[in-house]
């Protein structure tokens, strides 16, 4: 009889674990669908701001911030105007957001930094390329919570470093599950970098 039941609670088990599985698949090809729409602005102004050879980390960044919907599908408005929601059409925002990301990518080769810390940077500011080029250069999530933490938090009014939950994968197994209140995304260079190998694996689809 137990035999039995274990057997009926393994099937259920893998049921589930199926069911799950191609949610998600569908999920990730809805956005992927829907960030695909894009590809010619992308790769007009990552052309304008010489940076070619990058499309698909653009691409992944507006995966990311944004799953391809809404205006200001990069979120861009921030950096362009020091506030949110300024940005009502997506040419903008692509093109406020390319031109961000090409002058991270190029202060990050100036001072020896490595490609993710300029993907962090677009969620953390330029300074945090300065802050990793005094710390070894290469953007770590051990890093990037010191910096959320310690700089940007306090900086931006959370001077007690009061944390939220945030639920991930990565940040689960992590710490747990959180986030630093006003410290932007800790693990933003790391989903940014999965998002990319998404688009890379399924680009046949598109």
């Amino acid at each position: 009889m137990l035999k039995k039941i274990s057997k009926i609670i393994l099937k259920c088990l893998i049921l589930i674990v199926l069911v799950g599985i191609i949610f998600i698949g569908f999920r990730n090809y809805q956005i992927l669908k829907q960030v695909h729409q894009y590809d010619a602005i992308v790769a007009s102004a990552t052309k304008k701001y010489q940076i070619s050879s990058k499309e698909k980390l653009a691409q992944a960044i507006i995966f990311t911030e944004s799953k391809g919907q809404g205006s200001d599908v990069m979120q861009s408005s921030e950096s362009s105007y020091g506030t949110q929601n300024k940005i009502t059409n997506t040419d903008e925002s692509i093109d406020a957001g390319v031109k961000f990301l090409a002058a991270a990518i190029k202060k990050a080769q100036a001072q020896d930094c490595d490609i993710w810390t300029a993907v962090q940077a677009y969620n953390f500011g330029l300074d945090y390329i300065d802050f990793v080029a005094k710390n070894g250069g290469t953007n770590t999530v051990e890093l990037a919570e010191k910096y959320s933490k310690d700089v940007l938090s306090p900086i931006l009014g959370n001077q007690d470093k009061t944390k939220y939950r945030y639920w991930g994968i990565q940040s689960l197994l992590y710490n747990g599950g959180f986030l630093y209140h006003n410290g932007g995304n800790m693990f933003y260079a790391d989903l940014v970098k999965f998002n990319e190998k998404k688009i890379n694996w399924t680009n046949f689809l598109f």
